[in-house]
C-alpha cells in the first residue's frame, strides 16, 4: 500500500489499518493556530488521535538524576485538546466501522489545490447493507478559529440513518513517554469548566491542571435531506457533547450534515470570554456557509501557489513530494500569529510540541520568500518572549538575550545541558533570520518595533559570552554548535560566523534606529564581529567545525553495523564527542547560510572532508548537505539528497512519522531545490541566482518573493529565464552577471558547466538514499 503519484494531491487507496498512525500525520490539516491529525471521521480505528491549539500546552517537573545550578525546572507538553472531528454512522443500528463488514472501496485525498482533506468510502455492513459515505474537512486559513466538515451518505437501499457528531475532550490515547511525570500530566489534561447544548450547537471549556491554560471549543450543525423528517438531539456532560440525529433515507436519497468547529484559548482570558470568542466564530463561519469557506480556502491557496509553487519535469515522485512539503510548511505558520512554529508543526505531538532552532534557520527562509507576513509574525512569536530570554541570561550571568533551545511559551525546557543551554546559536539564529526577512521585505515597521530590539538583545549575549584573546581574536568558547555529536566546544565556526554577523546587525539597527544602545556599546560590537575568530586547519586545508575538531580521533564507520544508527541511541555521548563523527550539518550549514565567509575552494575542500564524517542521524541534514554539493559541483549527490529531504515523512525515512512531519527537513526539501540547484543566494541583503540542472531532470522552476516584487526562475538544459510574476522590475545577478527583470522582458541567460570534481566519500553505509 502506498500513496498515489499525482502532481496536486496525496491519495490512499485502500484501508490499511497497520499504517493509520502514518496517514494521520501525512493527511494532517492545519493554518497555525489549529492542528487536526488526519484520523477517520468515525475516530476508530486509529493509530495516534491528536487535535492541537498552537500554544496550549501542560507542565510537569523535569526528571534530574542531580541537579545543578540554572537547570530549567519545568517541562511543557502539547495538549492533545477537544477532538471536533468525530462523527460516527449507524445503518440499521450497525455502526461503520471500517474494521468489521467490508470496505468495497476506500480512499482518502489530501488536496494542495483546495486545502481539503476528502474521503470516500463505499461499505457494506456485516448484514450486507451498502452505503457511500463521502466526506471533506477544512481547517480555516481565512477564518483562523474555524474548522469544517461535510459529511454525505448515500445509502444504496431504503435504510435508516443515525449520525453522532462529538465534541470529545480528554480522549484515551496510549501515553507517548517513557517519564511517568509526562504520562501524568497527560493523563485527562483538561478539566471542566462549563458545558453548554441547544438546538445544534454545543459548546465545552475547559483549563488544564498546571499551566492554567482555558480553551473552549464549539460546534454548530446544517442538514440538507430532501422532503424527509429529521429527529434530533443534544446534550452535553463536562468531557463530551454529542449532537444525535436520524432520518429514513430512500435508495439514492442522500444525507448531508455540515459541521462547524470553533476554538479557542487564553492564559488570561476567563471562561465566559472563551464561550463568547467561539460562539461568535462559529456564527461566522455558519454566515460564510461550507461553500463560502471551501472558496475562501481556494483563494487563499491560488494566491500562495502563485507566489510559491515549483515545477519539475522528469520526476513525477518528486513533484509531488515538494508541493507536499510546500503545503505543509504553509500549514504550519500561516495564521501563527505570534505564537511558534513548532518541530512538528501541528501534525503531531513529536517533540513535546516544542519549537527549535529549526524554525528560524529551515522554515522561516521559506516562509519569508513566499508568505512573508507569516515569516514576520513566527519572529514576532520571539519578540513576546524576550523577557524570558533576558532572564534565561541573567541566570546564566550573562547579559542580553538568551534564547532557549526547546520551548512552547519562550522559557527553556530542555533537560539535556549540552545540547540545550549550551547551544547559544539559537540566539543568533533568531538574529539571522530576523535580518533575513528584513533584507527580503524592507518591513520598515518590523525593523522600528521589534526587529532592532531582538537584534540588540542578541548582540549583548555575544559580547558576554565571548572575549578577546591576544592569540586568535574574539572568542566564543563552551558552546555546542548545531551538531549534537559534538558538546561543548571552543570556536564553534557555526557559532562565531553568526554571531559575527548578529553583531554587524545590531550596530547598523541600533544606528538606524533610536533605542538604549550607546556609541561605545555599538563599537565594541563591531570590533567584536570584526576581529572574530575562525579556525583554520592550515595542514589540512579545511576548516575545522570547532577548535582542534579535526584532531579528533576517527570513528570507525566500517565496523558500524546500520542497526547501530542512529549512534546516540546505541553509543555512550562522551564518545561521540572526542571523534569526528558529525550528527548533521554544521560546518557545511556554515557555508551556506554565511558562504560570504568562504572562498570557493575552502566550500570544495571543506565540503568533502565534512562529507565524509557526517552520519545525517537528524533529519535536518540531507537538505543543507544538497545546497553545498550542488555549489561546489557534485549535482549527482546534491539530487540524492534533495530527495532524501523530500522523502523524509512521505517514506517514513526515521520511522518517526506517527508522531507527526518533520517541518525543517520538508523545509529542507524546498532549500535543497532553490537554494541548492537555483542557486539562490541572500548575503548581504543581496538577491543572487546560480542554477545548474541535474541530470535527472529536465527541467524544473521555482517562484518566490522578494521586496514586494513576485519572480520566477526557470530552469532547463538551454539556461535560465528570470520572470516578473507581479511587480515591476527586480535587479538580481546570474553566476554573478547582473541583469535587470522587468513585467515585460524576461532574462534568459546560459548556465555554465558544473566542475568535474570527483564524487566525495560518505561514511560507510549512510550514503544518501534515493527513491
Amino acid at each position: 500500500m502506498s500513496y498515489a503519484v499525482e502532481p496536486w494531491q496525496l491519495r490512499w487507496q485502500g484501508l490499511s489499518v497497520d499504517h493509520l498512525h502514518q496517514t494521520e500525520s501525512t493527511f494532517a490539516l492545519s493554518n497555525g493556530h489549529i492542528g487536526m491529525r488526519g484520523s477517520l471521521d468515525e475516530g476508530e480505528p486509529r493509530g495516534l488521535p491528536g487535535t492541537y491549539l498552537n500554544g496550549f500546552y501542560e507542565e510537569h517537573q523535569l526528571p534530574y538524576g542531580e541537579g545543578g545550578y540554572g537547570y530549567p525546572e519545568a517541562g511543557q507538553t502539547v495538549v492533545n485538546v477537544t477532538d471536533g472531528k468525530i462523527i460516527r454512522l449507524l445503518v440499521e443500528d450497525e455502526p461503520l466501522d471500517m474494521r468489521y463488514g467490508n470496505a468495497v472501496e476506500h480512499e482518502r485525498t489530501l488536496d494542495f489545490r483546495s486545502g481539503t482533506l476528502r474521503r470516500r468510502t463505499v461499505w457494506e455492513s456485516p448484514t450486507g447493507r451498502r452505503v457511500i459515505v463521502r466526506s471533506e474537512r477544512l481547517v480555516s486559513f481565512t477564518q483562523r478559529a474555524v474548522a469544517a466538515i461535510r459529511y454525505e451518505v448515500e445509502p444504496m437501499d431504503d435504510l435508516q440513518l443515525v449520525v453522532q457528531s462529538d465534541l470529545l475532550a480528554n480522549e484515551p490515547t496510549k501515553s507517548r513517554s517513557n517519564d511517568p511525570r509526562v504520562a501524568a500530566a497527560l493523563d485527562s489534561p483538561l478539566v471542566n469548566d462549563f458545558t453548554m447544548a441547544e438546538k445544534s450547537r454545543a459548546v465545552l471549556c475547559h483549563h488544564t491542571r498546571v499551566s492554567g491554560l482555558r480553551m473552549a471549543a464549539a460546534m454548530d450543525h446544517e442538514f440538507d435531506v430532501d422532503g424527509v423528517d429529521i429527529r434530533t438531539e443534544i446534550r452535553a456532560e463536562d468531557d463530551l457533547a454529542r449532537f444525535t440525529a436520524a432520518v429514513d433515507v430512500p435508495a439514492g436519497g442522500c444525507l448531508k450534515l455540515t459541521k462547524y468547529i470553533a476554538y479557542g484559548w487564553s492564559g488570561q482570558r476567563s471562561t465566559p470570554a472563551l464561550r463568547a470568542q467561539v460562539e461568535a466564530a462559529l456564527a461566522g463561519a455558519c454566515q460564510t456557509g461550507w461553500e463560502g469557506l471551501l472558496q475562501e480556502q481556494r483563494v487563499f491557496l491560488d494566491d500562495f501557489w502563485e507566489v510559491a509553487d515549483i515545477e519539475i519535469d522528469g520526476d513525477d515522485q518528486l513533484q509531488q513530494a515538494i508541493r507536499f512539503a510546500l503545503f505543509h510548511i504553509l500549514q504550519a505558520g500561516a495564521r501563527g500569529e505570534s505564537r511558534a512554529i513548532a518541530g512538528k508543526g501541528l501534525t503531531g505531538p513529536g517533540y513535546d510540541g516544542h519549537a527549535f532552532w529549526d524554525t528560524e534557520m529551515f522554515v522561516l527562509p521559506v516562509l519569508t520568500y513566499t508568505v512573508p507576513d507569516a515569516a514576520r509574525d513566527a519572529l514576532r512569536w520571539r519578540h513576546s518572549t524576550l523577557d524570558k530570554a533576558r532572564e534565561r541570561a541573567k541566570v546564566l550571568g550573562l547579559k542580553g538575550a538568551a534564547f532557549p533551545w526547546r520551548s512552547i511559551n519562550g522559557a527553556e525546557c530542555s533537560a539535556y545541558w549540552p545540547a540545550g543551554t549550551a547551544a547559544f546559536h539559537v540566539s543568533g539564529d533568531v538574529a539571522y533570520a530576523t535580518q533575513q526577512y528584513l533584507n527580503a521585505t524592507g518591513d520598515r515597521d518590523f525593523d522600528r518595533c521589534e526587529a532592532t530590539e531582538i537584534l540588540v538583545a542578541t548582540a549583548r549575549l555575544w559580547l558576554s559570552l565571548g572575549h578577546h584573546d591576544p592569540h586568535d581574536g574574539f572568542r566564543i568558547d563552551g558552546v555546542t554548535g548545531p551538531d549534537e555529536y559534538s558538546a561543548i566546544v571552543d570556536n564553534n565556526v557555526y557559532t562565531n560566523l553568526i554571531a559575527q554577523q548578529n553583531l554587524w546587525a545590531a550596530a547598523d539597527a541600533a544606528e538606524r534606529n533610536p533605542c538604549d544602545a550607546t556609541e561605545e556599546e555599538i563599537a565594541a560590537w563591531r570590533r567584536a564581529a570584526d576581529a572574530m575568530s575562525i579556525p583554520y586547519d592550515e595542514m589540512l586545508q579545511v576548516h575545522p567545525q570547532a577548535d582542534n575538531f579535526t584532531k579528533h580521533a576517527e570513528w570507525d564507520f566500517e565496523n558500524t553495523p546500520q542497526e547501530k544508527y542512529p549512534l546516540l541511541l546505541h553509543f555512550p555521548y562522551f564518545d561521540l564527542y572526542r571523534r569526528q563523527v558529525i550528527k548533521q550539518a554544521d560546518l557545511v550549514l556554515a557555508m551556506h547560510v554565511r558562504g560570504d565567509a568562504f572562498t570557493e575552494d575552502e566550500k570544495a575542500r571543506n565540503f568533502a572532508y565534512y562529507e565524509a564524517r557526517t552520519v545525517r542521524d537528524s533529519s535536518l541534514s540531507a537538505g543543507t548537505q544538497a545546497v553545498l554539493a550542488a555549489e561546489v559541483g557534485h549535482l549527482g549527490l546534491a539530487y540524492d539528497y534533495l530527495v532524501e529531504a523530500a522523502f523524509t515523512d512521505l517514506h517514513d525515512l526515521h520511522d518517526n512519522v506517527t508522531n507527526g512531519l518533520h517541518m525543517a527537513s520538508l523545509a529542507g526539501a524546498w532549500t535543497a531545490l532553490v537554494a541548492g540547484f537555483g542557486g539562490m543566494r541572500d548575503h548581504g541583503g543581496e538577491l543572487t541566482f546560480a542554477p545548474r540542472l541535474p541530470e535527472d531532470l529536465t527541467r524544473f522552476s521555482f517562484r518566490m518573493s522578494f521586496r514586494g516584487t513576485r519572480i520566477s526562475v526557470d530552469v532547463c538544459e538551454s539556461g535560465a529565464t528570470y520572470r516578473i510574476v507581479d511587480g515591476t522590475e527586480l535587479t538580481t545577478r546570474h553566476h554573478g552577471e547582473p541583469i535587470t527583470i522587468t513585467a515585460d522582458t524576461p532574462v534568459t541567460m546560459p548556465i555554465p558547466k558544473a566542475p568535474g570534481l570527483e564524487r566525495p566519500k560518505s561514511p560507510f553505509g549512510r550514503e544518501p538514499r534515493r527513491h
